[in-house]
C-alpha cells in the first residue's frame, strides 16, 4: 500500500475514534432527557396565594439596529411555542432613528413585548427599559449623566457585560449576572461543534445547558453591590438568532440548506426570568418593569425543570416579604424557601454561604442577623455539570 493511502487511513481512523466520546455524549443526553421527564412527574405543586409567577426572557434582538437577520415572525413563534408571558426587547441603537419605537411592543400573540434598547455610554453598556430616541447618542456622555437623564424619565438601566463595566459607583438598577452570549464565548468550540453534530438536533437546549457555568465573578459583583444597596439580578439571553450557516438563497429569506443554532424557539427554552406580581395586578408593561426594579423576580434554568412555583420569603408571624423587599430584624424572623423539586438549597448572606441543605424541597431558616440574603438551588440528581450550575438564583431579601 502506498504511503499516502496509509496516511489517509490513519487520519480517517483518528477522526472516527475522536467521535466516540461525542457519540457517547448523545447517549448521555438521552439519559439526561429521561431524568428530566421523570422529574416532571415528581414535581411538587406549590400554590402562592398572593403572587402569580410570569415567565419570560430579557435581552433580545432582531434585525432592527443590525447584528441579526431575524424578523418578528420567528420571534413571536419562539415566544408563543414556549408559552412565555413576556419578552423584553433590547434592540441595538442607531444614531438617526429610534430602534425601540420600531420593535415589537405591547401584547402580541398573547405575549407582552417591551420595547427596550442596548445602550453604550462613553464607558459602559446598559439595557435601557423602555427605549429612547436619544439612546443612539448616549456614547457621547458619561454613565452618571446617562443614568441621571433616564431616571428623570422613569426609565430603568441594567448593567450588561458586568465583566467590562467600569462605573460601579453609579446609580444603576440591576445587573445581568448570567448571559447566554457571554457563556457561549467560554465554550470550547471544538467540543461544542462535535456535540452539536451528534446531539443538537434532538436535544438542543440540553447541549447548551451542558456548557453553562455558574457566573461566579458576576454574582460576586452583584453581592458586593447588594450588600450596600438594593439592586436586581437577572439572566439575559442576548438572543440574536444569527449563528449558523446556509448554502444558496436570496434576499427574500429563501435558503436551500439552512442551519441555525440559536433559534429563538431553542434559546427561549433554556434560561428564563420569573417575575412575581400580586394576583390583583395584571401583566402590563408598567407592572412588569416595577417588579423588575423591585427585584421581585428570580432566574430559572427551565431547561432542567420548570421553576414556576419557587418561593423565597422572610416571615415573622405578622408580615411576610418576598424577594427584593426589606424587612426589619425581629426575634422570630424566618427565611422560608420552597421549590417544586427535591434539591440542594444554599443560603448566602452578603455573598457568603451560611447554610446548606440537601435532599429537601423546602427549608425554614431562623435568622438572627441583619444582611442581604439570597438563595441558590441545585439539581444534583441530574449529575454534572448541574451540581455546580444553579437551577435557580433568587434575588435578595434585605434584613435591616
Amino acid at each position: 500500500m502506498k504511503l499516502w493511502k496509509k496516511i489517509l487511513l490513519i487520519v480517517l481512523a483518528v477522526i472516527l475514534l475522536a467521535q466516540i466520546p461525542f457519540i457517547y455524549n448523545r447517549y448521555k443526553f438521552g439519559q439526561l432527557a429521561d431524568k428530566i421527564s421523570a422529574l416532571e412527574t415528581q414535581k411538587i405543586q406549590l400554590l402562592n396565594q398572593n403572587y402569580k409567577d410570569y415567565k419570560g426572557v430579557i435581552h433580545v434582538h432582531t434585525a432592527i439596529g443590525g447584528h441579526s437577520t431575524s424578523g418578528f415572525d420567528e420571534l413571536i413563534d419562539g415566544a408563543t411555542k414556549n408559552n412565555l408571558d413576556f419578552v423584553v426587547m433590547t434592540e441595538h441603537t442607531a444614531a438617526l432613528y429610534d430602534t425601540s419605537a420600531l420593535t415589537l411592543q405591547g401584547n402580541v400573540g398573547g405575549v407582552l413585548f417591551v420595547g427596550g434598547q442596548e445602550v453604550e455610554t462613553a464607558t459602559d453598556r446598559f439595557l435601557l427599559l423602555t427605549g429612547s430616541a436619544e439612546a443612539g447618542r448616549a456614547d457621547k456622555i458619561s454613565t452618571t449623566d446617562f443614568l441621571q437623564s433616564i431616571h428623570a424619565q422613569n426609565k430603568l438601566a441594567f448593567i450588561t457585560y458586568p465583566e467590562k463595566h467600569k462605573t460601579w459607583n453609579a446609580d444603576f438598577d440591576g445587573i445581568e449576572v448570567f448571559s447566554l452570549h457571554t457563556n457561549a464565548k467560554k465554550m470550547n468550540p471544538f467540543f461544542v461543534l462535535l456535540d452539536a453534530i451528534w446531539s443538537y438536533y434532538s436535544y438542543p437546549e440540553l447541549v447548551l445547558a451542558k456548557y453553562f457555568q455558574r457566573p461566579d465573578e458576576n454574582l460576586q459583583r452583584f453581592d458586593e453591590v447588594a450588600a450596600q444597596r438594593k439592586s436586581t439580578l437577572f439572566a439575559g439571553t442576548d438572543a440574536h438568532s444569527n449563528i449558523g450557516f446556509h448554502l444558496f438563497g436570496d434576499d427574500a429569506g429563501n435558503k436551500i440548506i439552512n442551519l441555525k443554532i440559536d433559534r429563538f424557539e431553542t434559546i427561549f427554552r433554556a434560561m428564563r426570568n420569573h417575575v412575581l406580581l400580586e394576583k390583583d395586578k395584571p401583566l402590563t408593561q408598567e407592572n412588569l418593569l416595577q417588579a423588575l426594579k423591585g427585584g421581585h423576580c428570580f432566574v430559572g434554568l427551565d431547561a432542567l425543570s420548570d421553576t414556576n412555583g419557587f418561593s423565597f420569603t422572610a416571615e415573622n408571624g405578622i408580615e411576610s416579604r418576598i424577594m427584593g423587599d426589606e424587612i426589619a430584624l425581629t426575634e422570630n424572623l424566618n427565611l422560608k424557601v420552597s421549590a417544586t423539586q427535591i434539591a440542594r438549597f444554599i443560603i448566602f448572606k452578603n455573598g457568603e454561604k451560611i447554610h446548606e441543605e440537601t435532599g429537601v424541597a423546602q427549608i425554614n431558616f431562623p435568622t438572627k442577623e441583619k444582611g442581604t440574603f439570597r438563595i441558590e438551588v441545585y439539581l444534583d440528581s441530574l449529575g454534572e455539570p448541574f451540581d455546580k450550575m444553579p437551577w435557580i438564583i433568587s434575588n435578595p431579601i434585605y434584613i435591616r
